[in-house]
């Protein structure tokens, strides 16, 4: 993960300050410039009435990258909007890889797409609305969430 500069830090230590996430045993694995990639394992406790992944979980997954890419440019940044598409099931033990990426930034907004794969295969789509907090709020980056 490249945590060097001030933009992925502040998205480094976002996550590290996401209990949640973490909690559910999300792994970041790499913070760019305007991108995120993280994964996460589906568990038994994760399992909906269908046996497959319960869609939050999935669209958590995605969210947390999202909010990783956002805050990636070193301004603390909250998501305005979200919405998924679940393309495929997820099964239990499945790892699920979140990719994000930023689209387009205009004044204070943003548009991300996270695609959630399962190996090779795509299981959802995101895409999330982001708006850069006030300046006065960006003294607390660690409670911020994209």
């Amino acid at each position: 993960m490249a945590a060097g500069d001030s933009g992925t830090g502040l998205a480094a230590g976002m996550f590290a300050a996401d209990l949640a996430s973490r909690g559910l045993g999300m792994e970041l694995l790499d913070v760019g410039d305007g991108t995120a990639t993280v994964r996460m394992t589906v568990t038994r406790s994760m399992i909906n009435g269908h046996g497959i992944a319960h869609g939050g979980y999935v669209f958590l997954l995605a969210d947390t990258a999202f909010a990783c890419a956002c805050n990636s440019r070193g301004v603390a940044t909250v998501a305005a909007g979200a919405d998924i598409s679940f393309v495929a099931p997820v099964p239990e033990g499945a790892v699920l890889v979140a990719t994000a990426a930023e689209r387009a930034a205009f004044g204070r907004s943003g548009i991300y797409d996270v695609t959630v794969c399962s190996g090779d295969q795509v299981v959802a789509e995101f895409r999330g609305r982001s708006r850069a907090r006030s300046a006065s709020s960006h003294s607390n980056p660690g409670s911020s969430r994209g």
